[in-house]
């Protein structure tokens, strides 16, 4: 399931996501009324983290506030711009700022590591396409800290530019593999020892030579990896570690 952000309207979204508008008022008098954006973009980052994208929708966030939906508009215009309101919220738990004073290796792999988790965290996020930004401050913000931490290896323009899309693209790619791996058992009824166990033996009876027409898979296979959680980090660290060394044979003389 692909969401696509920026489908509300660009002005009223772009305005809750970067300014600070006032709570409205009901023209009744009496006290104002017990909702917020800032609760309701709460709520609905609750609901597609314990039930997944498929399961948002206006009526469940306003459940889960005790609310109607319509209490919900007078607020937030509908779910598209909700959507873009907690991708930048989801975003927002990333660390910005100043890169640390270690070197710019250490500065992009603290990065990667907070949105590997970041993604992990809310797996829903990894369901909005990249097609099309949403444009928040966290999500620039975001790409901001990049950039800094990349300063020092003094990368011409576009080496810098492909830099920036391999991290992130690496990231996403691999969190959304470990979120789907996670999430496999209790959608398919089915361990993930039971499914290999299946299939493993199955592929024994069919090409018995299995081993003498893939020698170096086998090989690699081998080596073991251990417990998927573990085989996921494995590849996060080394995987991260080539990439950074691309970044670095292709370093300016600054670095």
């Amino acid at each position: 399931m692909t969401v696509y952000a920026g489908q509300g309207d660009a002005r009223r979204s772009l305005a809750l996501l970067w300014g600070a508008p006032e709570e409205p008022r009901t023209g009744r008098s009496g006290p104002r009324p017990g909702l917020s954006v800032d609760a309701i973009v709460s709520a609905a980052v609750a609901v597609a983290d314990a039930e997944g994208m498929a399961a948002l929708s206006m009526r469940a966030v306003g459940e889960r506030l005790g609310r109607t939906a319509m209490a919900l508009y007078t607020y937030v215009p509908g779910k598209a711009e909700l959507l873009d309101l907690m991708h930048d919220r989801a975003l927002a738990e990333l660390r910005t700022g100043q890169p640390p004073a270690a070197g710019w290796r250490e500065a992009v792999t603290a990065w990667a590591e907070g949105l590997y988790a970041c993604y992990l965290r809310h797996p829903w996020v990894l369901q909005v396409s990249q097609a099309r930004p949403v444009l928040g401050p966290a999500e620039l913000a975001a790409m901001e800290a990049l950039l800094g931490a990349l300063r020092p290896a003094a990368l011409a323009p576009p080496r810098l530019r492909g830099a920036v899309a391999a991290l992130w693209q690496f990231v996403r790619g691999l969190a959304a593999t470990t979120a789907d791996a996670r999430g496999a058992a209790a959608a398919t009824g089915v361990t993930d020892e039971e499914w290999w166990s299946a299939r493993s033996a199955r592929l024994a009876e069919l090409a018995p030579d299995f081993a003498e027409r893939f020698p170096l898979l086998v090989a690699l296979q081998s080596e073991g990896g251990g417990a998927p959680e573990d085989t996921h980090r494995e590849a996060f660290r080394t995987g991260l570690a080539v990439l950074l060394d691309g970044i670095e044979a292709g370093a300016g003389p600054r670095a």
